[in-house]
């Protein structure tokens, strides 16, 4: 399955301000990185994978529609996937963009 076009467009217009954004397919998905770093991407899967500070990774998977990404059968703290039915809203959506980019500004760029 191909990622999501629409969700891709939206995750470009939330981004479109944020400099050193790029974009690059990876894990049959559209990623967008800051400085090198992936920080969210339109997902295969559908919904989004986000990169979260890996300390907060328990408290978001209390919420609703959000899991451990798995890649290989296996799972890392830090990398997530929310349900495309928690993205409905561009405040849904933003809310979990801007989560990760506060993270990912964190990092060393590459």
């Amino acid at each position: 399955m191909a990622y999501d076009e629409d969700l891709a467009n939206r995750l470009r217009e939330l981004l479109a301000d944020e400099d050193a954004i790029t974009e690059k397919k990876m894990f049959g998905g559209l990623a967008f990185l800051h400085h090198g770093n992936m920080t969210v991407s339109a997902s295969r899967n559908g919904g989004l994978l986000a990169r979260i500070e890996p300390e907060d990774t328990e408290a978001a998977l209390a919420r609703p529609h959000v899991e451990l990404m798995r890649m290989g059968g296996r799972t890392m703290d830090g990398w997530i996937t929310v349900a495309p039915e928690c993205l409905r809203t561009k405040r849904q959506l933003a809310a979990w963009v801007n989560r990760s980019l506060a993270f990912v500004r964190t990092l060393p760029a590459k």
